[in-house]
């Protein structure tokens, strides 16, 4: 069964849906806002990873070139890499997440973000990082905060979400901002001379619009969400901890204390 949110960001409409594509995922959405469709899909195992001492999160975005609606002839048939640009997508989809997962959680699991449709005039990274989040909470795997994101550019003095890539190309500041309902998890950022308080101000701005999308999450997964997995943290070697804590917390205050 379909179902559909939809949130309006200073007159964008953008669409949340999932239950129609990729139902074998343990999470996926599609995200929809004007020419532009991107889909995300959340899969984990439902078995820690034997001897994994870290976090073994998989994120990858692509955007082919049927997305804007090209088939080149001599084109090469095999998949190559990825591109900087869809390297650096998938490090912005991965920092606001990896950090929220429940600590211990050492099931493999990957996030993968595909461009369907390209709008010729923005960004979809904005929309494959607000899929990423939406994937998560639909799906049964134990991630249990909701997480906004948004683009913002400061244009001839006033804030535009989600700008267009000239809107882009001419700001003063241009910044990602992603985060919870409670606070902000991630900044991204590039400017010319912006001011202190012209970046605060845009980081709250964002912050604003990115709970919009938080709701709107939040809305989607009270439809559609799966039960999440039951996760008990492995058990913490307390002696160890302390014996290291008194061997060596004195030298690392001290060390993290000097300017």
């Amino acid at each position: 069964m379909l179902h559909k949110v939809e949130i309006d960001l200073q007159g964008q409409k953008i669409t949340l849906e999932t239950g129609k594509m990729a139902k074998q995922a343990n999470g996926a959405v599609v995200v929809r806002s004007g020419d532009s469709v991107v889909f995300v899909s959340a899969c984990a195992n439902p078995e820690p990873k034997p001897g994994a001492s870290f976090f073994p999160l998989t994120v990858d975005y692509r955007e082919y070139t049927y997305a804007a609606g090209r088939f080149p002839g001599g084109f090469i048939k095999r998949e190559g890499r990825p591109s900087e640009r869809e390297i650096l997508t998938c490090r912005l989809i991965d920092r606001p997440l990896r950090p929220l997962f429940p600590e211990g959680f050492t099931s493999e699991t990957q996030i993968i973000g595909l461009v369907l449709s390209a709008d010729p005039l923005r960004d979809p990274a904005p929309l494959a990082v607000a899929g990423a989040a939406a994937a998560l909470a639909v799906s049964d795997i134990p991630f249990h905060h909701l997480v906004g994101a948004v683009a913002v550019a400061l244009v001839d003095g006033r804030l535009v979400i989600n700008p267009t890539y000239e809107e882009a190309k001419t700001a003063k500041l241009h910044i990602v901002v992603a985060g919870t309902r409670e606070g902000i998890v991630m900044v991204e950022a590039s400017g010319a001379g912006a001011t202190e308080a012209e970046v605060v101000e845009a980081i709250e701005f964002g912050h604003q619009h990115a709970v919009k999308v938080i709701d709107a999450i939040e809305e989607l997964a009270a439809k559609a969400g799966k039960p999440k997995w039951a996760f008990t943290p492995p058990p913490v070697n307390e002696a160890l901890y302390e014996e290291i804590a008194a061997k060596v917390r004195s030298e690392l205050n001290d060390a993290l204390d000097k300017e």
